[in-house]
């Protein structure tokens, strides 16, 4: 198999997913829209008022300094972890593709 073969057969199935998630968006919705009446409804309840609490509540404090530094300390380890692991992920997915393209090459 060349690569213009196998170029050729990725572009078909690009295209036949494209066209299958184009067909799939012409589809009847799962859920019916319930239909909203045109004219005043014949029965009118009567509309009771609803009662409100009024209550106060203590100011905004913001948080004290040792705090707001752990949060950003904590914030910077979460992302440092993060990325390296999405590093290490995308090497290895890259050095795969790499590996299995130049094997590809050679047969």
């Amino acid at each position: 198999m060349s690569v213009t073969d196998l170029t050729t057969q990725a572009g078909w199935m690009a295209a036949l997913a494209i066209a299958a998630l184009v067909f799939a968006g012409w589809r009847k919705n799962a859920r019916a829209v319930p239909r909203t009446p045109r004219a005043e409804p014949k029965v009118l309840r009567p509309r009771v008022p609803i009662g409100i609490a009024e209550a106060t509540v203590p100011l905004y404090k913001r948080p004290n300094i040792f705090r707001r530094i752990w949060a950003a300390a904590a914030s910077l380890g979460i992302a440092v972890v993060m990325g390296a692991v999405f590093a290490i992920i995308v090497a290895f997915s890259a050095a795969y593709i790499v590996i299995t393209l130049t094997d590809l090459l050679k047969s």
